[in-house]
């Protein structure tokens, strides 16, 4: 129950390493409110498996890619308190193609999701934070980032952008009482590897010191560490969570 009573927003809240992160917190006793934006059968799906939970999961449809979209998912989560005490965001789509081939609307979509949504739901989330104790943002990254990778010059330069947004936001906030962390996660079992062919995801984990793919209550976990008080003095930082494959 070490998130007893606290509100906390996830984008990308319904599926995948988001759907993970946002039952951590319900089982810990949050009030959680994952954002979704189209996926509407995840959403039911998540609320019900919530069910019973010490917290709980309210799954909100927004397009946090916008300011509007941004400001009425942080209004629906501070309505009663508020205020806002944890912010996730995981909301990214990936689009793999080599640089050569690369149509630049792949280009434009995979820069205006991963990073159009952290920048306005962190503008927004702040605001809801200052003034209340122990708050923390934590922003989801990647291993690609940090080691490149063929076919995500897009995907890669997006996380790589979060990293540097985190540490520079972190110096801003930090004196007001609010941390900010990034998890990169590494090949992680979801549905956004479900294309991968089993000789490369075999290349990938190879390559790690545990020789398997992580799961996403793995990254949650990891997750939930930063935004606890456990953390309390760690703020800037990205937390690798690959098994060693960096």
């Amino acid at each position: 129950m070490e998130f007893s009573d606290k509100i906390v927003v996830v984008t990308g809240g319904t599926r995948g390493i988001g759907r993970a992160i946002s039952l951590h917190f319900a089982r810990q006793g949050a009030k959680v409110f994952a954002a979704f934006r189209e996926n509407a059968e995840a959403a039911s799906s998540l609320e019900a498996e919530a069910v019973g939970l010490p917290g709980g999961v309210t799954a909100v449809q927004a397009d946090v890619g916008c300011s509007q979209g941004a400001i009425a998912l942080l209004d629906t989560a501070a309505h009663g308190t508020g205020g806002v005490d944890i912010l996730v965001n995981n909301a990214g789509i990936i689009r793999d193609c080599y640089l050569a081939m690369m149509s630049e609307d792949d280009w434009d979509a995979v820069v205006q999701n991963n990073l159009n949504p952290l920048f306005h739901c962190c503008k927004w989330g702040v605001r809801k934070m200052i003034g209340r104790k122990g708050c923390a943002i934590v922003n989801l990254s990647s291993i690609s980032a940090l080691t490149g990778a063929g076919g995500q010059c897009n995907y890669a330069a997006t996380k790589g952008g979060i990293i540097s947004f985190t540490k520079s936001l972190a110096r801003e906030v930090g004196p007001l009482g609010i941390r900010v962390n990034a998890v990169a996660p590494g090949l992680i079992q979801t549905e956004m590897i479900a294309g991968m062919k089993p000789d490369q995801v075999k290349k990938v984990i190879s390559g790690g010191s545990m020789g398997r793919l992580g799961t996403p209550e793995e990254v949650a976990e990891a997750v939930a560490f930063l935004a606890s008080p456990r953390a309390s003095y760690i703020n800037g930082h990205c937390l690798v969570v690959d098994g060693g494959i960096v």
